[in-house]
């Protein structure tokens, strides 16, 4: 199982819409695809589910989910606190059920997708604290039988989830803006990476930066990104150009492959995934 997480700290640089649809590539490649949303605006949840994964006021968020597992880590910590070695804490414990009841399909062949939660910000704090910042790792190496690919949807925050996501990863994918503000971020970023390695994973790679919103009739993004290559940073040399069909995406909930199969966006994304398929 390829295990991939799509992290900027910078919101707007497109995570949710380049998480969905290199994963539609995938499935439709014949590869067994999970897409895992940590962000609690949900949007990659709702890019594949329509309205069915809609929540607001009167309606609730889908169930189970990954606030789910994480609920279930955090109370299996509980219960068997001081029954550890007894019988009774070894029942209690194996009320952790994994990742696997979480898995929703979606109406795409071969792509599944484990939804994130609005409230699952609220847990950060005692997740930190019992130390679970493997289980998420642990739960998803129990699915290497039952997929390919995986690809992680992170917040736009370096916390406790991000990290959850980094340490569960093989292969980091930055997705970039051409702007100022975004490379200025992308040194903290990387210095991120760096320390997760150096800490808790020394096997994660930065597998390439992803250029969204790429003009190429225009000269300040051809400099940002030139930049970038000559700072030495892998940069994908398939880029992203902007486009409405890309919001006309988000509201049919059509990953652009089943949209709009012949788009110059579409086939941009085909080729990125092409360059990264060929790099394992």
């Amino acid at each position: 199982m390829m295990r991939r997480v799509v992290f900027n700290q910078k919101g707007g640089v497109g995570k949710s819409s380049i998480t969905v649809n290199l994963a539609a590539i995938s499935a439709s490649r014949g590869y067994r695809t999970l897409v895992v949303d940590l962000d609690p605006q949900c949007n990659s949840t709702q890019y594949l589910l329509g309205e069915k994964a809609g929540h607001g006021q009167e309606t609730a968020a889908l169930e189970p989910n990954v606030e789910t597992f994480f609920e279930e880590v955090l109370n299996g910590a509980t219960q068997s606190k001081g029954l550890i070695g007894s019988a009774l804490g070894s029942l209690l414990k194996t009320r952790e059920r994994g990742l696997e009841p979480m898995i929703h399909p979606t109406q795409f062949q071969r792509l599944s997708v484990i939804p994130a939660s609005p409230t699952l910000g609220a847990m950060e704090h005692a997740l930190q604290s019992k130390h679970k910042i493997f289980k998420l790792r642990d739960a998803l190496k129990a699915l290497d039988n039952q997929f390919d690919r995986v690809f992680i949807d992170t917040p736009p925050a370096f916390n406790f989830f991000t990290l959850s996501a980094l340490i569960a990863a093989d292969r980091v994918v930055i997705p970039f803006d051409c702007d100022v503000f975004s490379h200025r971020a992308l040194q903290t970023l990387l210095e991120n990476v760096v320390e997760t390695r150096s800490d808790h994973h020394p096997d994660l790679e930065v597998e390439g930066i992803v250029v969204n919103q790429f003009q190429s009739r225009a000269t300040l993004p051809q400099q940002v990104v030139q930049s970038l290559k000559d700072e030495g940073l892998p940069v994908f040399e398939n880029m992203l150009p902007p486009s409405v069909i890309m919001k006309e995406s988000h509201q049919h909930n059509l990953p652009l492959l089943h949209l709009a199969p012949d788009h110059k966006l579409t086939q941009s994304y085909v080729a990125l995934f092409d360059e990264m398929n060929a790099r394992i």
